[in-house]
């Protein structure tokens, strides 16, 4: 895993926010909004407070195991449970402070254990899986501008230049609640996964961005260093923040202590 971020060419300040832990397999990455400083505030307790959270929900329990109560990776409850929690304290934050009034953060993490990986996402920051020649988004914005385009209000062309292109629909800390979309992908050895701010895909053509990981993709540092630099080249208006993940292997679960067992009578 790979972590950078950039203030861009023309924004004062980085309200971006990325964080990895390649041996814990997560990766979490913030887009802050919000006034004076209020958007890194946001954007910084949103990675911060999630993957704490995260860490110590994994010491109690292990994200490839099965919720009883749901049937789903623990991964994906700790995922809706924790970014509730970061929800709370940054609304909190928000109101206790006046100059934070209104702040609030997209959100976009993933949580890689036994072979799968749990994405979790808020707002317009997304995911993009390359496996092979295939390079696709694994979410779904939250936002206007894909409300416009899911009822067919605009076109794909149209929506490039659109005035409501960054205008996102769920955000973390601007309302008392809010809901993370998770979902769960099988993962592939050679599969490269980014997740990216705003700031990135709004300035590369989605085949640019497929190129850049192909070519450097034995290359985690150059690619996303090149992904940022040609963000840059095209006009660097927003803060540009990536995390580039590369699978090498396969990771099972490893077997719990009932197959340990059972696998002595065999």
């Amino acid at each position: 895993m790979v972590m950078r971020t950039d203030p861009g060419l023309v924004r004062g300040q980085n309200e971006d926010s990325v964080f990895v832990d390649a041996d814990r397999g997560l990766a979490i990455l913030a887009d802050g909004m919000g006034g004076y400083q209020a958007g890194e505030v946001a954007s910084n307790m949103a990675t911060t407070l999630l993957s704490s959270g995260l860490q110590r929900a994994f010491k109690t329990c292990a994200a490839h195991t099965i919720d009883q109560g749901s049937g789903q990776l623990f991964a994906q409850r700790a995922l809706v449970e924790q970014i509730a929690a970061v929800n709370s304290a940054i609304y909190r934050a928000a109101e206790d402070q006046s100059r934070f009034g209104g702040m609030g953060t997209t959100l976009v993490a993933a949580v890689f254990c036994d072979d799968r990986m749990v994405v979790a996402h808020i707002g317009d920051s997304r995911l993009y899986r390359l496996r092979g020649d295939e390079f696709v988004a694994l979410t779904r914005d939250h936002s206007l501008l894909q409300e416009q385009l899911d009822c067919g209000q605009i076109s794909a062309e149209e929506a490039r230049y659109s005035v409501n292109r960054n205008l996102v629909t769920r955000a973390v800390g601007v309302d008392p609640q809010v809901e993370a979309e998770v979902h769960t992908h099988v993962v592939h050895p050679g599969d490269v996964y980014l997740l990216c701010s705003d700031g990135l895909y709004d300035l590369l053509e989605t085949a640019e961005i497929q190129h850049l990981l192909e070519m450097f993709g034995a290359n985690l540092d150059l690619a996303a260093m090149q992904l940022i630099q040609l963000a840059n080249d095209n006009g660097g208006d927003d803060n540009i923040s990536v995390v580039v993940v590369k699978v090498l292997r396969e990771f099972p679960a490893p077997p719990g202590r009932w197959s340990k067992l059972l696998s002595l009578f065999r």
